[in-house]
């Protein structure tokens, strides 16, 4: 059978941004009925929805060091990876039989044989759009609940920051922090991102950091009472601005900084004195700490999204081929939303 891929061509040289030149889509073949070996744990799944997340810049370098990250490079003429919702097509794992839907690592392709799904997730509620899957409730979601609530701690009443909030993990965290009452403002990157977070997805605040020449002033603006929480997506000179910014006891979790990307040196953050005279709980986190909460986020999470208290704002593109174009697009602000490349109709 055909297999339409998209494969990873060199490695990017270190603060570069990825081209569509970095990937090609290419075809193969895949013999569906063997593809399985008889005794493997492997299954063989048709992909239907990819997702494109930051994270992959990350592996598009080659890493020398492996404290440099907490997930392998691309290969190089091999397919693309990364999380996507898929069909069972075979399978030699007991967990997972023939038409089973489910949600993990897989390639970008057509048709992928998974030869440790372990790390799959079953989906078990199809009463949600399946693209869902790749966002709300995959891992972005399971990284909002993990860095907002188990880490954060949030009460009724508290202040809230989030920065790129329109993005994939930001949309919920805003979202959560409302659902426990708190007071929210996010910042993102155009007026048509600003104006969902305030119209669409219920925050009570925004702004267009691109047009605030003084961040500190913007935030003593919306938080004149200083920030209780900060959802830290960023990093460099935001955060170095947030904690002048932060209440006593605040938190603050930090699950990406993607202004750093671009450096070939990180900027330090120089107010850190500020942790100790306001005795504010700075913390990184990978959402891999928090997989084995994914049915716990899934019972706080699928409730409100059934009944649109909370709502998920995705932009899809439609075929393989389209994939390197969107996975581009993520690094300039191009998408509104979690991005996601439609594979396949069911």
């Amino acid at each position: 059978m055909r297999n339409k891929q998209v494969i990873f061509r060199d490695f990017l040289a270190k603060g570069a941004f990825p081209k569509e030149s970095d990937m090609e889509v290419t075809e193969s073949t895949i013999e569906v009925t063997s593809a399985v070996a008889e005794g493997s744990k492997g299954v063989l799944v048709k992909n239907l929805y990819l997702s494109c997340d930051p994270y992959m810049r990350g592996r598009m370098r080659k890493l020398t060091d492996p404290a440099e990250s907490y997930i392998p490079s691309f290969q190089p003429g091999s397919p693309v990876t990364g999380l996507g919702v898929a069909r069972v097509l075979e399978s030699g794992h007991p967990n997972f039989k023939k038409g089973d839907l489910v949600w993990g690592l897989t390639g970008w392709e057509e048709y992928s044989l998974l030869p440790a799904p372990e790390t799959c997730f079953k989906i078990e509620h199809t009463d949600v759009p399946l693209s869902y899957y790749t966002g709300l409730l995959g891992m972005p979601g399971l990284t909002a609940y993990g860095g907002f609530i188990e880490l954060c701690s949030p009460k009724k009443g508290e202040t809230v920051f989030i920065s790129a909030a329109s993005g994939a993990v930001g949309q919920l965290v805003g979202q959560l922090a409302k659902l426990f009452g708190c007071y929210v403002v996010g910042s993102a990157g155009s007026k048509e991102k600003v104006d969902l977070l305030k119209n669409k997805l219920g925050f009570d605040e925004a702004f267009n950091y691109k047009e605030e020449s003084n961040l500190d002033a913007a935030l003593k603006r919306y938080f004149p009472e200083g920030i209780d929480i900060y959802f830290e997506n960023v990093g460099g000179k935001t955060l170095d601005v947030v904690l002048l910014n932060m209440k006593l006891h605040g938190r603050i979790a930090v699950c990406g900084m993607i202004s750093q990307y671009n450096l070939e040196q990180p900027e330090g953050v120089h107010n850190l004195m500020q942790l100790i005279a306001k005795r504010v709980r700075m913390e990184g986190f990978n959402v891999l700490d928090y997989y084995h909460l994914y049915p716990k986020f899934l019972e706080m999470v699928l409730p409100p999204t059934k009944e649109g208290r909370i709502v998920y704002i995705e932009d899809t593109v439609e075929g393989l081929e389209s994939g390197p174009t969107a996975l581009v697009g993520l690094f300039s602000g191009r998408n509104v939303g979690k991005q996601v490349v439609l594979v396949a109709h069911e």
